[in-house]
């Protein structure tokens, strides 16, 4: 396996990025690996919780002979640009960008080349796939099939029963109800008209907020021809496992779901009770072996198959 630094741009701005290659002589078949949410670098790493997904996925697929590209977003890492400022379609916008440059490496069999995304990434690679006939496969992993609004309401519902009992003890004496509230702040970052706005106190990305709750990912669902590999846990407390099911009914093309027990949001075992709180200290371990081998033992079938026509 090698690393090699590139750089590509997407509206003016420079993003940096790593191809990972596997040993061998090329062209290889590739992956786009897209992170979630949040102000991550390519490695999937924010600041405060470094998940190490696209880092880990890309060793996985080096050792089954498939290269990947990941990317820092806009402002983090190497690349440039603000990251609150930027929008839901500046990230969609700058994945395609990412795409366009793998294929374009020497290194690289462009015919042969998928999309794999995890949370917000898992969205990016649906609207890809959905527009670009070209993609080889897609990987959607913790991925959504609800439009944003209604996922971050049921996100709300999923969460407030396992909030910290003081947290919940303060929301029953406030009467306050966490959907509700979260409704109320979708519809004041509405309201707004710039890409930076503060809710509560707090600086938010307003314009990627609007965006989101805006997207309806099952127009793009029913337009992937590719073949899919959809993977959720059935401890997920921030995407609806039960969307597997609609992913499968939407997607026309051939679709693989798979509903891993125990598996959290972000791609670690979570015995018991699911919690938001377990995730710094499941960051400390790989991501799922799995998960990791699912992944690359599916793109490694999937993209040994000769190119479709058109591809």
């Amino acid at each position: 396996m090698r690393d090699i630094d590139l750089t590509f741009t997407s509206a003016g701005e420079r993003l940096a990025g790593t191809l990972t290659l596997p040993g061998g002589d090329g062209p290889f078949p590739a992956a786009l690996l897209i992170p979630g949410s949040g102000p991550v670098n390519r490695d999937s790493d924010h600041r405060r919780l470094p998940l190490g997904v696209t880092r880990q996925l890309a060793e996985a697929l080096a050792a089954a002979g498939i290269a990947s590209l990941r990317y820092d977003k806009r402002g983090v890492g190497a690349s440039t640009g603000d990251f609150l400022a930027s929008g839901f379609r500046d990230n969609m916008d700058d994945a395609a960008a990412a795409l366009a440059a793998l294929r374009g490496r020497a290194e690289i069999d462009p015919g042969r080349v998928a999309v794999a995304g995890h949370s917000e990434g898992a969205l990016i690679a649906t609207d890809l796939a959905a527009h670009d006939p070209a993609v080889a496969a897609v990987v959607l992993l913790s991925g959504a099939a609800k439009i944003g609004a209604e996922t971050l309401r049921w996100q709300a519902a999923r969460l407030a029963p396992v909030l910290p009992a003081l947290v919940r003890a303060v929301l029953r004496l406030t009467r306050t109800d966490l959907v509700t509230k979260v409704t109320k702040n979708h519809e004041r970052i509405r309201r707004t008209t710039t890409d930076v706005a503060r809710i509560g106190g707090v600086r938010v990305n307003a314009r990627w907020t609007r965006e989101f709750l805006d997207y309806d990912p099952a127009a793009d669902l029913a337009m992937i021809k590719a073949p899919v590999l959809a993977v959720t846990g059935d401890k997920d407390l921030q995407v609806d496992p039960g969307d597997l099911t609609r992913m499968a009914e939407l997607v026309p093309g051939p679709i693989e779901t798979h509903l891993i027990p125990d598996l959290s949001h972000i791609l670690r075992r979570q015995p018991g009770t699911p919690s938001l709180r377990a995730y710094k200290r499941e960051a400390r371990e790989p991501i799922d072996a799995q998960v990791r081998e699912l992944v690359a033992g599916w793109l490694a079938r999937t993209l040994a198959a000769p190119a479709r026509d058109g591809a």
